[in-house]
């Protein structure tokens, strides 16, 4: 007996495929090769001798984070700076005051003024600034943990619908109708094209786990980063680190607009080989074939088994000295079940008197006797609830390969994962983007506020020190 024969649709959730190739049974194409955002990338690579990036939108091309990296140098290049500067700065500083003092002369009021409204405007500006930083984060964060599950959700749902195609057509190997199976040619294809599927499915699902831990990783760090920025702002203001942060979201910035230009370029050109072959994967048009081939011969030779029984058989009214064929079968004519294929695999329409797999042990039910203790009708009947049993297995395996279908056509012509990016361009992208630019605005006020307020609190201090002496001296 098989061990399900119900079709089930599961979805499940948690896992990513950032590095897992899109085709997961591999086979000889003739597909084209797609630069995705091309122009977009277009950008000076430092480990190439400063030449364009010609490269596009690709994740695991070291090139490709370099001249990203690149358009985020003016801030590195200051923060270098900035460390130079204050450092030597505050050198001087220290030697004036030890090797050079003297008392204390005069003081401005305009300029004593003026720092301070300054100081208190540039404090307030790096408080809003931390506020939009934090908002920003927060909300990136989120929408990239829900493109993340979004991705990962229907990696998960490939995986499992894969593995179920597997197991329902190892389920039809060990049908029987009345001893009547399937023939051992079909059986040996379905061993084969198992493998492939079962090797499928196990790679994709160990590569989601791997990867989407990764990723969650990385976001995590992200988060860490900016609360690490906000619990020594002072310090790491001193030291320029605020324009390395921002120089590093900038590059974050300009990955996630990459990556969301490459994702619509993708979806108008779903069969080319692509860098977002590393991001989902759909089973290769030769492979899909295959099994949506199998699945409609197992589908259709299953039928046939069972309607043959049924006219050969449960239809017959043999008498005692028949043999194993004859258990006292009687009544009205069982109904034979609907194949949706002809005999060549194209798709066949119902006709009068046939029942479908969607009710048909249901109709079965009706025309079930009442069996003696050696299997032998003693009501009118035409099915045994041991041949019913076994029909109503081959109807539900059969039912759950031919739901398959579509499925598998999706696979073939990509439609799944063409349909996964178009969701994730129009419903995640823009908030993506406008998250990410949310940080970016939060960390400039930040940086130069915080840098503003240093200096200002530095000339202010001097100038309310030099305004208490002068007081002191008119008393």
């Amino acid at each position: 007996m098989v061990g399900v024969y119900t079709y089930v649709e599961r979805e499940y959730g948690g896992v990513s495929l950032w590095k897992l190739k899109r085709y997961l049974a591999e086979e000889p194409t003739d597909n084209s090769t797609l630069i995705l955002a091309e122009k977009r990338t277009q950008r000076k690579d430092p480990i190439d001798n400063f030449h364009k990036y010609k490269g596009g939108w690709n994740i695991s091309n070291k090139h490709y984070w370099a001249s990203v990296g690149f358009t985020a140098a003016p801030f590195f290049i200051i923060a270098g700076i900035w460390f130079v500067v204050f450092g030597l700065s505050l050198c001087f500083i220290c030697l004036h005051y030890c090797c050079c003092r003297r008392e204390p002369y005069g003081y401005s009021r305009t300029c004593y003024a003026l720092s301070l409204i300054l100081l208190v405007f540039f404090t307030i500006s790096a408080i809003v600034g931390c506020i939009v930083l934090y908002t920003g984060q927060g909300k990136f964060h989120s929408s990239t943990l829900d493109t993340l599950n979004y991705v990962v959700k229907q990696a998960h749902i490939t995986s499992e619908s894969l593995q179920n195609v597997s197991d329902y057509l190892a389920a039809a190997k060990t049908i029987g109708v009345n001893s009547v199976t399937l023939a051992p040619d079909v059986q040996s294809n379905i061993d084969k094209i198992d493998r492939k599927i079962n090797s499928s499915a196990t790679t994709l699902s160990y590569q989601t786990k791997k990867n989407s831990k990764d990723i969650k990783d990385a976001l995590d760090s992200v988060g860490l980063v900016l609360i690490i920025v906000a619990a020594v702002m002072l310090f790491l203001a001193f030291l320029g680190f605020l324009f390395s942060v921002f120089g590093l979201q900038c590059l974050v910035y300009f990955v996630v607009a990459d990556t969301c230009v490459s994702m619509d370029e993708w979806v108008k050109n779903p069969t080319a080989h692509t860098a977002l072959d590393d991001i989902l994967p759909c089973v290769d048009n030769a492979t899909a074939q295959e099994t949506l081939k199998q699945t409609k011969t197992v589908t259709n030779q299953l039928v046939s088994v069972v309607d043959r029984i049924i006219i050969n058989v449960v239809n017959r009214n043999f008498p005692p000295q028949a043999g194993i064929v004859y258990y006292n079968q009687s009544g009205p004519l069982l109904p034979v079940l609907c194949n949706p294929f002809n005999s060549d695999l194209t798709n066949r329409q119902c006709v009068a008197g046939e029942v479908d797999f969607s009710n048909a042990t249901e109709v079965w039910k009706n025309y079930i006797c009442q069996p003696s203790s050696s299997g032998i009708c003693k009501t009118p009947g035409r099915l045994t609830p041991p041949l019913h049993n076994q029909m109503a297995s081959a109807v539900n395996v059969s039912y759950a390969l031919y739901r398959y279908g579509p499925f598998l056509v999706n696979l073939q012509d990509c439609t799944f994962v063409r349909d996964t990016f178009t969701d994730i361009s129009r419903d995640h992208c823009p908030g993506l983007q406008r998250h990410s630019k949310w940080i970016y605005i939060g960390l400039f006020m930040v940086s130069a506020a915080v840098m503003l307020s240093l200096i200002f609190w530095v000339i202010y201090a001097r100038e309310r020190r030099h305004r208490v002496y002068t007081k002191n001296l008119m008393d």
